[in-house]
């Protein structure tokens, strides 16, 4: 019975940390997981596969740089060495522009290292699929027994392009057994924030034309719709966001009773951990920086952060202060939630509104009235201040008013020192 792996997302050049190491994630998960599961060097008892499918972003970015381009090659060659064909499409990351002949996806393609599947185009604007002939094609027929199709990156445009794609298959010679299409889209519902998604009605004339899996890429979270339409997920979290996402690559057995899918994770991943602090109003800057380090030290000792691996950590503080924002210096407890934790990258999130008081006034408030209040609440909402309130807002009047009678900055200075002194 027929095996493959279905990959997707691999988005090798990953490059959004500005790190190295990060972006060397993307190439360890990408080998590490074709040598298990692909390849078969694994403990599991799983044999190699048939081929490999890799549903669009193999790449980040369009242009590459050549040790990216080298790291897509030592994982083909890999596979190319073990007999086993990669079969590609591509994304929104590695599409080529309107008007564009080739890509780093063509030129692998070219250096027959993974054959590249595109539907191509009639006189007439209509969708044709031609077999692979060695160097271009929308299809191949596989000696084991089945059809995988192509499809190419139609972003809005793909309800009217799933129309076009079903015609085309039905115009195809009989499949030698199951077929499979490859197809860079998402589904509506998976994933908040994302617009564009197709309804799963719009796949089914795909289904309709014989199509019996459906191999998405482009959402990085793992989905399975009636076991029929199949989204791996990236190998590698792309943000932090992602973290809890399930994510991985099927491993896919084609059956006479149907399909038998498992998402395979055992690879080589970067640890991401994230972590939150809820901030009441009432603490200090110094006890908000205690209350981080002990979030820390706690998920240090609960095992949920490991230093020796260098995991990724976010830590979000939430919530209210009561302390101008200057007063905590984020940048440098950054360096030390990162020293602590041993995070290759540690991502501090200070997201916190200030403490507000609003003392109601009366309508017939006089000046000096607003001013009291004013200067009160704003006292009020400073944890340093707040129980000298009163007494340092009537100070602070007497300063304007000394002020605007052009008293000297000496004898402002001292104003001021006689008014911290007598409030302590």
């Amino acid at each position: 019975m027929p095996r493959f792996l279905h990959l997707a997302d691999v988005h090798l050049g990953f490059d959004r940390y500005d790190s190295k190491e990060r972006t060397k994630d993307f190439y360890r998960a990408f080998e590490n997981v074709l040598d298990k599961y692909a390849v078969g060097h694994n403990t599991e008892g799983v044999p190699p596969v048939d081929f490999v499918v890799i549903a669009g972003d193999l790449f980040e970015h369009r242009t590459i740089q050549p040790n990216i381009l080298n790291q897509a090659k030592l994982c083909l060659q890999m596979l190319k060495e073990h007999h086993i064909p990669a079969i590609a499409i591509e994304g929104n990351h590695d599409n080529r522009p309107y008007g564009t002949q080739t890509n780093w996806i063509k030129y692998l393609a070219d250096d027959d290292l993974l054959i590249l599947l595109e539907p191509e185009r009639s006189p007439d604007g209509d969708i044709v699929y031609e077999m692979w002939d060695g160097e271009a094609g929308g299809y191949i027929d596989l000696d084991c027994g089945v059809r995988v199709l192509g499809s190419q990156w139609y972003g809005a445009s793909a309800p009217r392009a799933i129309g076009s794609l079903a015609e085309a298959i039905y115009k195809l010679p009989p499949s030698p057994g199951h077929t499979v299409m490859l197809f860079h889209h998402g589904l509506e519902g998976q994933i908040a924030r994302y617009q564009g998604a197709l309804k799963y009605s719009d796949l089914l004339p795909l289904k309709d034309a014989g199509v019996d899996y459906l191999g998405l890429g482009h959402i990085h979270k793992s989905y399975v719709e009636q076991n029929w339409v199949f989204n791996p997920g990236s190998l590698e979290a792309n943000s932090v966001e992602e973290a809890n996402y399930d994510r991985g690559a099927f491993l896919i057995e084609l059956t006479p009773d149907g399909i038998q899918a498992e998402l395979k994770t055992n690879y080589l991943q970067r640890s991401l951990v994230r972590l939150k602090l809820k901030a009441t109003g009432q603490e200090s800057s110094q006890q908000i920086e205690e209350g981080a380090i002990a979030i820390i030290q706690s998920a240090i000792q609960s095992g949920k952060l490991n230093p020796a691996v260098e995991p990724m950590v976010e830590l979000r503080i939430e919530g209210t202060v009561g302390f101008d924002r200057f007063e905590l210096d984020i940048k440098k407890l950054q360096q030390n939630l990162k020293t602590l934790s041993g995070a290759l990258i540690f991502l501090l999130k200070y997201e916190v509104d200030l403490l507000e008081y609003a003392t109601p006034l009366a309508e017939d408030a006089s000046r000096v009235q607003v001013e009291q209040e004013v200067f009160t609440d704003l006292l009020a909402a400073n944890n340093t201040y707040k129980k000298r309130a009163t007494d340092l807002a009537k100070g602070l009047i007497d300063l304007k008013d000394l002020q605007l009678e052009d008293q000297s900055e000496t004898e402002l200075y001292q104003f001021v020192e006689q008014l911290i002194e007598q409030s302590n």
